[in-house]
């Protein structure tokens, strides 16, 4: 076994990093009116150069700039969209005895990606880092399943369905934005495929008045008609979330339901699996996986406490995954990022940073240096 020398890295993470003090008091003043944007911004990309630094230091090949301009993984890039908005609802994401902010999107006019800010935010990863810069965003499954009912103008779509072929049109856009900036390192954050793994959150699915009997194919037909936009040296991964909010968390399902249509026919280069906890299942369905180039990113540390995992254990359950699939098409990472929002899990900075060194070291005993 080798490590790679392209991402997905044996050794990687899925993107965000905890806020840090100076972040959080400038986000907090902006909200007063305390700052201006531009003063808001020179705190960001200060913090942001110290986190790159951390992530070069600790040996990761790869970088993301924490998503520390963002409030949310998700909302910010959409409401960023063209003919989307960020509006308040009366009820926020519910999560295990705990909401988010009562926010949402709708769309207003048609979809399309111009101009889209996260550009720029690439940009200034890409100049501050000797790492390959990643970037994330969220998938455009998540944008479909997100939207509440009669949150689409029937002045442009007739229904929520009526929206796909613009939304993958706009990611073919984002893809060559994104692209011509100098990325080579993107990856779509994916709630969609593990809420239809829950018979709880597939009936809320229902309830909301989604077809949740052709959810699977429909984001499969999205999807890979924007990847078709993928130039060759660019890899595309996905990270498949359950949740991810003050260390609480969403669904509950191992990945059987989905793992044919997404492992399978995705045309994503790899996949972000969430494997921290019994709720995930085991790890049955990667037998989907086709050999070959695909690489699954085992997600089996923890991003949501602060204890490391004895090293034996997570070697152990490597070891566990190469019966379905090869260790060559294994990579490893914590199971989700460190702060898909800004309020961030519940565990200290340093102990967010061991995790990563823990892994990179990991990953050089399993795979060699």
């Amino acid at each position: 076994m080798t490590q790679r020398s392209k991402p997905p890295f044996r050794a990687d993470h899925v993107g965000s990093i905890l806020r840090t003090s100076p972040v959080k008091q400038a986000r907090a003043q902006r909200e007063k009116s305390a700052i201006t944007p531009a003063q808001l911004k020179e705190v960001e990309d200060r913090e942001i150069e110290k986190i790159i630094k951390k992530q070069e230091a600790i040996g990761l090949k790869l970088a993301t700039d924490g998503e520390f301009r963002r409030s949310w993984w998700h909302f910010d890039f959409f409401g960023m969209l063209d003919g989307v908005e960020i509006y308040e609802i009366d009820h926020g994401i519910q999560f295990q005895g705990v909401q988010t902010k009562p926010l949402s999107i709708k769309v207003t006019k048609k979809i399309d990606f111009t101009n889209h800010p996260m550009v720029e935010h690439f940009k200034f990863l890409k100049a501050h880092t000797k790492l390959v810069p990643k970037m994330t965003i969220p998938s455009p499954s998540v944008m479909h399943f997100r939207l509440e009912p009669g949150a689409v103008s029937k002045d442009f779509y007739p229904n929520r369905d009526a929206i796909f072929d613009d939304l993958a049109n706009a990611y073919q856009k984002a893809i060559k934005a994104f692209y011509d900036a100098g990325c080579r390192y993107l990856q779509w954050d994916d709630t969609a495929w593990a809420y239809l793994c829950s018979k709880e959150e597939l009936k809320k699915a229902k309830d909301r008045g989604l077809d949740v009997d052709h959810l699977q194919d429909t984001y499969t037909a999205c999807i890979n008609k924007a990847l078709q936009a993928k130039p060759a040296d660019m890899t595309i991964t996905t990270h498949v979330c359950r949740g991810n909010f003050r260390s609480t968390w969403i669904s509950s399902g191992g990945y059987e339901p989905v793992a044919a249509n997404m492992l399978g026919k995705c045309n994503y280069d790899g996949y972000f699996l969430e494997y921290d906890s019994e709720r995930a299942g085991g790890f049955e369905p990667l037998r989907f996986l086709p050999k070959g180039n695909k690489i699954v990113v085992l997600g089996v540390v923890t991003s949501k406490s602060g204890r490391l995992e004895p090293r034996a254990d997570i070697k152990k359950r490597i070891e566990e995954a190469t019966k379905y699939v090869a260790l060559d098409q294994l990579c490893l990472s914590p199971q989700c990022g460190f702060a898909s929002t800004e309020e961030g899990n519940v565990l200290a900075e340093d102990e967010q940073w061991a995790k990563l060194r823990m892994i990179v070291e990991l990953a050089e005993e399993v795979w060699g240096k």
